[in-house]
């Protein structure tokens, strides 16, 4: 998938970009260095490496992430080189300056705030983080006091989980497997059953290409900058291609059931 690394992450009240490229484990990073739009044009494939576990947690693309065991993490960037992919993690759920990242590979174990989890999955769309302790999959699982949303850090437990009857709510708010999904350009703001606000920020009518974001409990779960006919986008653990865009708006295609 053509990715352009974000200029910046921000907090919610501005729905910044994601921002940074990869390093090495443990480097620190404060800004992008220009070199990810080469880097995401020479992105080769394959979609996916790996298998998502059903209580993997689902760090999505150019999104942030509370952590079941304290802290957080972003997917800033992800490469494929046509037969595996990597990933690069900053850690926070939110962009920070002077925030340390790290480049993993499907199967390998990342340690993040003091916690272990494991690489289960490396898509151009999510990372899958599968926690090693119990209760921290035991938290991640938990259900909520209440399905519905009343906004901010109150619906971490809606945002942030692998709860079934959470995943499920959310599900029965879009289309159904086959049908559109419908973003409208410029403030037409979709609001979903479990919290996550969704909308499409800019689309560049030359290049066919559309930023598509989305929040949830005050933080920026998913951001596409230059989302393309074909690509695969993520939203509330339900995945959905590209299948149109526009100048007015663009159509995602629901592909997951």
């Amino acid at each position: 998938m053509r990715r352009h690394g974000a200029a910046a992450l921000m907090a919610l009240a501005a729905l910044a970009p994601l921002a940074g490229c990869g390093s090495s484990d443990g480097d620190s990073t404060d800004k992008p260095t220009g070199d990810e739009t080469t880097a995401a044009a020479r992105d080769m494939g394959p979609l996916c490496v790996g298998k998502a576990p059903a209580d993997g947690l689902h760090v999505l693309h150019g999104g942030g992430f509370k952590l079941p065991g304290g802290g957080g993490v972003q997917y800033e960037e992800g490469q494929g080189d046509g037969t595996t992919r990597t990933a690069s993690l900053r850690e926070g759920e939110t962009y920070q300056a002077g925030q340390k990242t790290r480049t993993v590979k499907p199967g390998q174990q990342t340690t993040l705030s003091g916690h272990v989890y494991t690489v289960s999955q490396i898509c151009s769309y999510r990372v899958v983080l599968e926690p090693k302790d119990p209760k921290d999959r035991a938290k991640a699982a938990a259900a909520p006091k209440s399905i519905k949303p009343v906004g901010g850090k109150a619906d971490d437990g809606l945002c942030f989980t692998t709860n079934a009857a959470v995943r499920a709510a959310a599900s029965k708010g879009f289309p159904p497997k086959g049908d559109d999904w419908v973003l409208i350009n410029n403030n037409g703001k979709q609001d979903l059953p479990t919290g996550v606000s969704a909308a499409v920020y800019a689309v560049d009518n030359a290049a066919k290409t559309a930023t598509i974001r989305a929040v949830c409990a005050g933080v920026q779960v998913v951001s596409f900058t230059d989302a393309a006919v074909g690509d695969t986008i993520e939203v509330a653990g339900v995945t959905f291609k590209v299948s149109k865009v526009t100048e007015k708006a663009v159509r995602l295609t629901r592909t997951a059931a």
